[in-house]
């Protein structure tokens, strides 16, 4: 089996080589870049299995960084965990909004953060086996380009806004609550307000309309039969 490849960006050279050797010792490769241009420009060209993404760095910060990649065919599924001093839950919201699948704060541990690693890998390995195309209704989800169809229109909605939709329309009828949601698509290992949920789900049907999914008062949300 293959080594994966972890694509680590941070303009702090000591915790570049500190996470590297950690890394290294559980067995995967790394590639380093210090700044989100550089880390783009590396990602592009070696298509890493993860990317660890600083926020606040010179000449373009993690935010910025992200969105572009996400813009990237080859890189808008690759799972990217931020890395930062920030701490307030906007910053944290706004990285995940933009794609982030995760978010780390510093000081880090590395025990912590190799198992955060470990976990999302495996969250976005379990992903690829499953379905990757839906047909509900009058709408086909399809994963692997990450569009929606509805009649002759076409939808590229942002990550989590079409992961959020692809999990309630594979489980159409039931009723899942906020915290599963949560879970399943932003990951157990990371801390996301509950509302997150609820902005994603206006989004979704502010560009699809409003007859899709349902709210259950009190509970979360259900994709209609």
């Amino acid at each position: 089996m293959s080594k994966q490849t972890i694509l680590v960006v941070d303009d702090e050279t000591d915790l570049l080589d500190l996470i590297e050797y950690n890394l290294h010792k559980e067995g995967f490769n790394v590639l380093k870049a210090e700044d989100g241009e550089e880390g783009i420009k590396v990602a592009k060209e070696h298509r890493p299995d993860l990317i660890l993404l600083d926020i606040m760095m010179p000449k373009m910060d993690g935010l910025e960084a992200v969105e572009i990649m996400r813009q990237d065919e080859d890189l808008k599924k690759t799972p990217i965990i931020f890395l930062t001093a920030r701490s307030d839950e906007k910053t944290e919201i706004d990285g995940l909004n933009k794609g982030g699948d995760d978010y780390i704060t510093k000081p880090i541990s590395t025990t912590k953060l190799v198992s955060r690693i470990k976990a999302v890998l495996r969250r976005f390995e379990d992903t690829d086996k499953a379905t990757n195309k839906l047909v509900v209704h009058d709408l086909e989800i399809d994963k692997d380009r990450y569009i929606v169809l509805q009649g002759g229109n076409e939808f590229q909605l942002p990550r989590k806004e079409f992961e959020l939709l692809f999990y309630l329309a594979s489980r159409k009828g039931r009723v899942l609550d906020r915290q599963k949601l949560l879970n399943k698509v932003w990951g157990d290992n990371i801390y996301v307000v509950d509302r997150t949920v609820d902005v994603h789900v206006r989004k979704i049907r502010e560009k699809l309309g409003d007859h899709y999914i349902e709210t259950v008062k009190g509970v979360g949300y259900r994709f209609k039969e």
